[in-house]
């Protein structure tokens, strides 16, 4: 398979709301995570930062330019591949041991880090057989209410266990921006990890569907609005209603 040069490797699209999406065109769909810029007016923040194959701070010159706290929306490998990249690193307090042991199995590069999930491999001297997570341990752990205050923004945690136990979304009540991690997102959502819960899942879901949402961010596929968001929880929340 052909080798993508490290400066083709990340996308960088401005999406409005001084938002910026950067990701990785070469990955497929599936497991392509978005990671998400937010500008705010002392600092920065980064909500989630990839595979880690290709460093983003060499090669994305955005994430370099103000003070940046590194968000994890939870710890699987495709969202906390760089988070070693920088200073602030923020994550629940539930999943804190992975960030800082992060194991092949903990963050489920076992069984899903092959060569087939790219359309062009990663530069050398990458190997999908040798591929590790760099522990990057939390400067901060946060809970359900707690707050990164980017000066004059401010994302509140909202705990949305079910994926992950410590999966969080950041809602922005005052733009009503949130960004969602994996707990929803317009694709197939993915409810059977090792630490999936299903009544946990169920829980985040009713509690994100009351969120009077202007636009959703998501941890892979694109954004969408507040009829989409609802729509996609209602269909899922019918689906286990009736089973």
């Amino acid at each position: 398979m052909q080798r993508a040069r490290p400066e083709d490797w990340y996308r960088v699209e401005t999406k409005g709301d001084d938002v910026t999406l950067i990701d990785e065109p070469f990955i497929q769909p599936f497991y392509r995570c978005n990671c998400w810029h937010v500008r705010g007016r002392d600092r920065d923040m980064l909500v989630d930062s990839g595979m880690g194959v290709v460093s983003l701070r060499e090669w994305v010159p955005l994430v370099t330019e103000r003070d940046l706290t590194a968000a994890a929306s939870h710890t699987h490998f495709d969202h906390i591949g760089c988070h070693h990249e920088f200073a602030d690193r923020v994550v629940h307090e539930a999943e804190a041991e992975i960030l800082a042991n992060p194991t092949n199995a903990a963050t489920l590069a076992d069984p899903y880090v092959t060569d087939e999930i790219f359309d062009r491999l990663p530069p050398e001297p990458y190997q999908s057989t040798t591929y590790r997570v760099t522990a990057a341990p939390a400067t901060r752990t946060v809970r359900d209410g707690d707050v990164i205050d980017l000066g004059d923004r401010h994302f509140e945690v909202i705990h949305t266990p079910g994926h992950s136990p410590g999966g969080i979304a950041l809602w922005e009540a005052a733009s009503g921006i949130l960004f969602s991690g994996d707990i929803v997102y317009d694709g197939p959502l993915i409810e059977d990890t090792y630490h999936s819960d299903a009544a946990d899942y169920y829980r985040s879901m009713v509690r994100l569907y009351d969120l009077p949402v202007r636009v959703v961010h998501g941890g892979h596929f694109p954004s969408y609005g507040a009829e989409r968001h609802r729509a996609i929880i209602r269909a899922w929340l019918d689906e286990k209603e009736r089973g």
